[in-house]
């Protein structure tokens, strides 16, 4: 069943933050798959994206509708990138679902903890990852009420 995205999310922005570059050709690939239109910008580390979102602070660009998170990142790893993200007014409100490797315990309190929307681990075969994320960007971008810019 064909699922068209809400009106306000038509043009929403989705941001993939992974070191793992193979995890990226993946979820590139499910994306095309998908067909999935909306605008998606990829970065390997935390601060790469903290330095767009500082760069685009003013500027009439995209709905940013959903950050896809890895943990273990350098440079600035996800846990520190979800900290800016959720105490800056600015940016607090976009959904943050951590897609990470790790299902340890402190991980996912700490993370929740932070403010992320929620937390998933990475399956390890391509049909399941293809599976969360076409599940996981319908609900976000396609069935969601995504706040206000």
């Amino acid at each position: 069943m064909l699922i068209m995205p809400r009106k306000e999310n038509k043009h929403a922005k989705v941001i993939i933050c992974d070191d793992d570059e193979d995890d990226l050709f993946l979820i590139k690939s499910i994306l095309e798959e998908m067909e999935f239109s909306h605008p998606t910008v990829y970065f390997h580390n935390g601060l790469e994206l903290m330095d767009m979102l500082q760069l685009q602070i003013g500027k009439n660009d995209h709905h940013i509708g959903l950050i896809l998170l890895d943990l273990n990142m350098p440079k600035m790893d996800g846990r520190e990138t979800l900290h800016l993200l959720k105490t800056n007014p600015a940016y607090k409100r976009i959904p943050v679902v951590i897609l990470t490797t790790s299902s340890s315990p402190k991980d996912i309190d700490l993370c929740y903890a932070l403010g992320a929307n929620s937390f998933i681990t990475k399956p390890s075969s391509y049909d399941q990852l293809s599976d969360v994320v076409n599940t996981t960007i319908k609900y976000w971008i396609d069935l969601s009420h995504l706040p206000s810019r």
